[in-house]
């Protein structure tokens, strides 16, 4: 539908998105490390480390070979891998250009718990509705997901740089290009989408990405927030004060301007 490109969204509160950074590098040095150990090797990785409903639930058993971390820490483990490069850039494109706001707007610690169940909670509703799926799930879409619609309700009137139908550029508010990705999503999986896309892992990200923004954002940040919001604004009816000039001594006339101080 669109691909994010750039906002114009300044940091307020921290100087740099050192977790949204260091996700992506975790993301990327996972994909290498499985993609360059080979096929089987990352088959091996998708099974041990990706989220199965029915070896979670207890209704299908892992070959015990490929058992790498208990089966509760898939809910987690799994946001970590991907498909192939297109998988993870897109995955990580959205968090690059949405992360850093939403970071600024929660604090290093509350984002990175927030994105943790973002994706704990996109791997339970992909479970509550396949829960006898035998078929790995991996990727970081849920977390993203949450990351997209806390943005949404954070930033809605920023406006974001777009790539629409992957080809016309577009400098748009936020929350038109968000709100439509958010319904695609939703209309997906109630359509039943694609097989091989987890419609209902992004719903999990959306819902708990709503919930949890409101909970976690830090004292003083307002929802639904335009460019520069915090910036105090002079009123229209009284101008921002501007440096005042010392009037010339008494001697000198002012031709025009009597005794008043100020600017035209």
């Amino acid at each position: 539908m669109f691909i994010p490109l750039y906002d114009t969204n300044r940091l307020r509160h921290i100087r740099l998105q050192y977790v949204t950074i260091g996700l992506i590098v975790v993301n990327a040095l996972v994909y290498f490390a499985t993609a360059l150990g080979g096929e089987n090797f990352s088959n091996a990785a998708v099974l041990g480390l990706g989220f199965i409903p029915a070896v979670v639930h207890d209704t299908a058993e892992l070959d015990p070979r490929f058992v790498v971390v208990p089966e509760s820490l898939s809910y987690l483990t799994y946001s970590f891998l991907h498909a192939d490069i297109f998988h993870l850039g897109g995955n990580m494109l959205f968090l690059w250009v949405f992360g850093d706001n939403v970071e600024d707007a929660l604090g290093h610690v509350r984002y990175l718990i927030f994105y943790l169940l973002c994706a704990i909670a996109g791997a339970a509703f992909q479970g509550l509705i396949a829960w006898d799926s035998q078929v790995p799930l991996i990727g970081a879409s849920g977390a993203i997901a949450g990351v997209v619609v806390a943005y949404l309700i954070l930033y809605p009137r920023v406006k974001v740089w777009v790539l629409a139908f992957a080809r016309i550029p577009l400098r748009i508010p936020a929350f038109i290009p968000l709100v439509l990705w958010v319904a695609f999503q939703v209309v997906m999986f109630a359509a039943g989408g694609e097989d091989r896309i987890s419609w209902a892992c992004h719903i999990g990200g959306i819902i708990a990405g709503a919930i949890l923004v409101l909970v976690l954002r830090s004292r003083g940040v307002p929802l639904f927030a335009g460019p520069d919001e915090d910036v105090p604004v002079a009123p229209a009816d009284q101008p921002a004060a501007e440096p005042v000039t010392p009037d010339p001594p008494a001697a000198t006339p002012r031709w025009g301007r009597g005794n008043a101080s100020g600017s035209d």
